[in-house]
Order: structure tokens, then sequence, then C-alpha cells
């Protein structure tokens, strides 16, 4: 697979996200050993990126991916998050008080069977505490060895910048598709300038551009998108255009739509990396395929212009979600 750069940080140009292992999207924490066993599948495929958090389980996801990385931990990076209230049973709340986020990282590190977290993020900001602080923090850290760089997820602009005047930023991570654009405008420039690595989950729509769902199905509350607004079904009867546009797109390029919306994703810039997660062996294979998927400059042109022609109905995420972004 080929390779692309966070800051100073190489990695595979497609990367794998654990959380959908947990049950993310329904049907309980998949079993121990398949999930193990996809993601050794994954570095066998040319994946070298794996991303996970604490509260992806809570703990099962860093658990899966250190039981399988473990014999190969030399060849591949992995990216886990801290910033949530896991340790104190809350894991609703944001929590990057420096004694939670060093308890945090050391429950990390045993469960990643590691002695080194190659990536860590803040998984929100958190208004209590200076981002200055938790940078602070992070470099202590880092001059003990156990994290090698840092990042952000779902950071403004303006604390992007604060945080990497203290600690210099290796990656930030946003939600970014083709139906969820804002970072371009919000947070691609600081990025660009200050030579920060871009890290977008949810690629692929919650799986909406790789055609898996439709107007008639409904999710149950064990499925993340049971709440979310572009997951009603009128919402769905509304942006399927946009489905039909990427799905003839990719019937013109030789590939699947779920392909398709990756290989977008990485024209737009050199330094992104999308996460897309899975549970399954032939979708793992088929993301690892859209390396290979290319846009011309001209074919991106024309694709964003008709792009930029669909209407969408629904915001990204539920009330209680969105209030946990940074918007400062």
């Amino acid at each position: 697979m080929p390779r692309r750069k966070l800051g100073s940080l190489e990695v595979s140009s497609i990367g794998m996200g654990c959380l959908p292992m947990v049950g993310y999207y329904g049907g309980g924490p998949r079993d121990r050993q398949a999930m193990v066993s996809l993601i050794r599948a994954a570095a066998d495929n040319g994946v070298t990126f794996f991303d996970t958090a604490e509260v992806y389980g809570p703990y099962l996801s860093e658990e899966y991916a250190g039981e399988a990385l473990k014999s190969i931990r030399d060849n591949v990076v992995i990216a886990t998050k801290f910033g949530f209230g896991v340790e104190e049973n809350n894991p609703t709340a944001l929590n990057s008080e420096p004694g939670h986020l060093r308890r945090a990282v050391e429950g990390s590190l045993k469960r990643l069977k590691t002695d080194r977290i190659d990536l860590l993020y803040q998984h929100r900001p958190d208004p209590k505490i200076p981002v200055e602080e938790v940078a602070e923090t992070v470099m202590a850290l880092i001059k003990e060895g156990k994290v090698l760089h840092w990042g952000l997820s779902e950071a403004s602009a303006s604390t992007i910048r604060r945080a990497h005047a203290v600690l210099p930023l290796t990656a930030v991570q946003s939600e970014y598709a083709m139906w969820w654009r804002e970072s371009e405008t919000k947070i691609f420039p600081v990025l660009e300038e200050l030579g920060i690595g871009f890290v977008p989950y949810c690629p692929v729509g919650r799986s909406y551009f790789a055609g898996a769902v439709n107007s008639r199905q409904r999710f149950d509350k064990t499925d993340r998108r049971h709440n979310l607004p572009r997951f009603t079904p009128e919402a769905m009867v509304f942006n399927r255009p946009l489905l039909q546009y990427v799905q003839d797109w990719a019937t013109q390029k030789n590939t699947t739509s779920a392909q398709l919306a990756l290989a977008w994703t990485l024209a737009q810039r050199p330094w992104i990396v999308p996460i897309p997660g899975t549970t399954q062996y032939p979708h793992l294979i088929e993301n690892a395929g859209a390396a290979h998927v290319v846009f011309t400059s001209n074919e991106l042109r024309e694709f964003n212009a008709g792009l930029a022609r669909i209407d969408i109905m629904g915001e990204r995420a539920d009330p209680f979600t969105d209030s946990q972004f940074d918007k400062s």
C-alpha cells in the first residue's frame, strides 16, 4: 500500500478504525479472536495505521488491537485517545484533567501491550482544562517515552493553533466525507500552514456511501445511527441523489462506491489518511483497495462540481454529541 505522512509520522495511506468492532453499529461486541484475526489481516494487506481509544468498548477495542499487533509492534503505528471520564465510570463526560490523562495513558499502554503510544489524541477538547495544560502533560509523557506524537480530535482552528504553539501536533482527527466538508474551510488552511496531518473518520459515511443502508431501515438504540439526523428515513430518501451520484461515478471508474468515497477523500490533500472501520474481511480488502483508485485532476474538478449541486438533509450529529464539538 502507498504511504503518506502525518507531520513526520509515516503511515499507510489508508488506516483501520477499530471502533465498529465493539458493536458501535449494533450487534454487540464482535468475537475477540475474529477481530484479532481481522486486525492482523489488515496488517498483512499493507495497513500500518490502527486507530482506537480507551472509550471504545470501553477498553475492548484497545484490547483487540493490543493482542493483534503485539508480535508486529515495530512495524505498525498505533493511535489511541483519552479525554472521556472512563476511569470515573462517566464515559460520556469530558475529562482531560492531568491526573486523569496520565491514568488513561497507563491503562492504554497495558491494554495495547506496548511501551509507547505512537499517536495520542485528545478525544475532545475539554473546556474546563486549557489545551496548553493538556499539551504540557503530553509533553511530559513524550519525555518519558510513553508517547511519541500527539494530536487533537474535533478541535477548532484556534485550539489547534494554541496546542501546536506549546507542543507541535502531528495530526488532527475529525469526521469528514462527501456529505460533511466543514473541515475544508474551518481547519484545512491551518493544518496546511503548520504541517499537521488530517485523519478523517467515517469517510464512507457510516456505510452510507457503500450503499449498505436505505430508507426502509430502522436502527435500534444499540446502533449509533439510531439518532443521527442523516439516518432518518426522510433524510435517506432526500439524500438518495447523492448516493446515486457516487454509485454512477463508481461504475464509470470500475470500482465500488465505498472505494470511490475513500479515493475521493485521499484526493483532497496529500496529508490526509482516512481510517475506515469494519468488522468484515471482504470490506477490509475493499477498503484497502481504495488506495489504488485514482482521481485525475480533471475528474476531481468534475466530480466536485457535481457534488456542489446536490443538497443534503440532516446534521451530522445528535444535539448532545454536537455540544461536545469544539467550536471556539
